[in-house]
């Protein structure tokens, strides 16, 4: 049986909402932590948020304020790329196979022979994001769910090249940081995006036929036992990261008409309407 990499160092890069979670809860669990991102501007708001985040769990009693000094202290901010040497690198940088290919790669010139590269995608293939990477044994799917300190289950997600030490070492690690991991083939949406696609749509469609609004159907669903409603849950992860994973499926799928993408988010993605961090998305936010 082949061994699991032994993963003492975690480089996360993109500093964005997911990004920074993860590397917030990385820390947490005791892990050295780099998080990379090309923006000054990124890191310094991802610095800023997480500060507010552990001292939030300050004031709850969750963690002590020793604590909270040691987690920062496990945490780097870097935006040179020449910093992020790990064990295993976890990518949430934007949802373009090309540009997170060219990460590995670049990242596989700095960093010794059996650094594991981990795509946080929610979308693409990772199959094809492997197949482009220098020793695409190594290359697996990790996909955490926002936010990423909180919510349980990790997607662990297999391509044909991908060797039995990448998918222990990330099973290891995911178990490691407390999440609830499930280890699954490569597939359009993975489990979760593929099942929850009509979660979604649907509710849309709601809106679209006129029958009700967005705030209806939020109170309806959360009221059946749902913990967030449709609109309120897309506002949280991004129309623009939602929207994306729609096309994403419905092209892969072959575009069946009960998964057709939704005008109404299209226009909001247009719009810059993204939900919680653009400040209004189905509904507004301070």
């Amino acid at each position: 049986m082949t061994l699991a990499h032994p993963i003492q160092t975690v480089c996360v890069c993109g500093a964005g909402t997911m990004g920074s979670g993860i590397a917030q809860l990385t820390a947490q669990k005791g892990f050295h932590t780099i998080l990379y991102d090309v923006s000054r501007e990124t890191t310094d708001k991802a610095r800023s948020g997480l500060e507010h985040s552990l001292l939030q769990l300050v004031e709850k009693k969750k963690i002590t304020d020793e604590e909270k000094t040691a987690i920062l202290g496990r945490l780097r901010f870097t935006n040179d790329v020449n910093d992020c040497l790990a064990d295993i690198v976890i990518e949430a940088i934007v949802e373009k196979a090309p540009v997170k290919t060219a990460l590995f790669n670049q990242l596989a010139e700095i960093n010794h022979s059996e650094v594991i590269f981990a795509t946080n995608t929610s979308s693409l293939s990772v199959t094809d994001i492997a197949s482009q990477v220098m020793r695409p044994e190594r290359v697996a799917g990790m996909h955490f769910f926002n936010p990423a300190p909180v919510m349980k289950l990790v997607e662990v997600v297999a391509t044909p090249h991908s060797n039995e030490a990448t998918l222990q070492s990330i099973m290891t690690l995911a178990e490691q940081l407390g999440k609830t991991a499930v280890l699954c083939k490569d597939a359009p949406g993975f489990i979760v995006n593929h099942v929850a696609r009509p979660y979604y749509l649907e509710a849309l469609k709601l809106v679209e036929m006129g029958v009700a609004d967005f705030e209806t159907i939020d109170n309806m669903l959360e009221a059946t036992g749902f913990k967030m409603g449709p609109f309120r849950l897309m506002d949280l992860i991004g129309n623009d990261i939602n929207y994306a994973v729609s096309c994403s499926v419905y092209d892969q799928l072959g575009q069946p008409a009960r998964l057709k993408p939704s005008d109404i988010q299209r226009e909001r993605v247009e719009r810059q309407e993204l939900g919680r961090k653009s400040g209004k998305g189905y509904y507004n936010y301070p």
